[in-house]
């Protein structure tokens, strides 16, 4: 009943108002009264009110995050006793950017490093012995298995010794610090946060209900600070919804010439239902006051019609209300046309 009763308040309006720019063009000329306006002397343009389907878009948030990115944590407890990356500094995979302290691993590597090196010369000796048949095979066999397990926890104490160096594992920036040289450092406690430089991408949950309009390879349209708009490909779409939110985590690859950074806030515009909107071209309305309005042909006279407009878009304008689909209109209507004035239309 609401929509009803705004309807014929619109439709109320629009009619006093005709009403009134019919009086106003009549002026007191009593011949006018009677005859109306004058013809219009020039040929005007026409245009036809079209019904286009269009699809509706949803703004959602999103953040800009490197494609690669790790953080890095120590597997064992020590005090760092080297740290010399800084923020925003350049690595190279591979090279080192702390070092812990642990005492007890490097002497436990040492022991495991002697302990194979005298399993190795006895076994050597013994070979020799059983060559000249000073020893047994027995003893010999013994000795090789002595190699193999000294040999074997020589490997496990390097390995332990090299989790006291925290080496970079891809070319990247630091982006993130979280401690300092003379902290103990502890397992799974992170130390800094690496990003690979370039290969930026947007992050953001979409709602289930959109998600599954998308598929992988979608261009999809982003707002870079509310500033930049660039053409993103969506690169990953989770299989699953988050069943707390309700959303789906999507991942957009950026174009490399993007303007955008790690952490810069973005929007994204994502396919949510298809409409159905009439149009016109925007030079069809002009506007009287607060009033927009368009002149309808009606046969051969022009009937200025009160109109509601929405969105404008590449020089056309979306149709509310006052007009219908196919109706002919003055495509630019010139300031001096009257309400119910004869014309003569292009092409004619």
């Amino acid at each position: 009943m609401k929509s009803f009763s705004v309807s014929i308040r619109f439709h109320a309006v629009a009619v006093i108002l005709i009403l009134v720019f019919s009086v106003a063009g009549c002026g007191n000329d009593t011949r006018h009264a009677v005859d109306g306006p004058a013809p219009y002397p020039e040929a005007l343009p026409t245009a036809t009110v079209r019904l286009v389907e269009g699809t509706r878009m949803q703004e959602l948030p999103g953040t800009v995050r490197p494609a690669d990115r790790a953080t890095l944590a120590p597997k064992i407890m020590g005090v760092i006793t080297e740290f010399p990356v800084e923020l925003g500094q350049h690595v190279k995979r591979g090279e080192r950017l702390a070092q812990i302290a642990a005492g007890e691993i490097s002497a436990r590597a040492e022991q495991a490093r002697i302990a194979h090196t005298q399993a190795t010369r006895d076994l050597h000796r013994e070979t020799e012995l059983l060559e000249r048949g000073a020893a047994t095979p027995e003893s010999v066999r013994n000795l090789e298995d002595r190699v193999r397990m000294t040999r074997a926890a020589l490997s496990e104490a390097e390995t332990m010794y090299s989790y006291t160096r925290i080496l970079a594992p891809f070319d990247a920036v630091v982006s993130r610090k979280t401690a300092h040289e003379g902290d103990l450092a502890s397992p799974g406690q992170p130390l800094l946060e690496l990003e690979r430089a370039g290969n930026l991408r947007v992050e953001a949950d979409v709602p289930d209900g959109l998600a599954r309009n998308l598929r992988h390879g979608d261009k999809i349209r982003v707002l870079l600070d509310g500033e930049t708009t660039v053409e993103a490909t969506l690169a990953e779409i989770s299989t699953s919804a988050d069943a707390r939110t309700r959303t789906v985590p999507v991942k957009l690859d950026l174009p490399a010439d993007a303007p955008a950074r790690s952490g810069m806030f973005a929007r994204i515009f994502v396919p949510a239902e298809t409409i159905r909107r009439m149009e016109i071209p925007a030079d069809a309305v002009t506007s009287f006051g607060q009033i927009e309005r368009v002149f309808v042909v009606d046969g051969e006279r022009a009937r200025m019609r009160i109109v509601r407009t929405g969105a404008r878009h590449n020089g056309r304008v979306d149709i509310l209300a006052g007009l219908n689909e196919g109706e002919r209109i003055v495509a630019r209507p010139p300031a001096d046309l009257q309400n119910n004035q004869p014309v003569t239309l292009v092409g004619q």
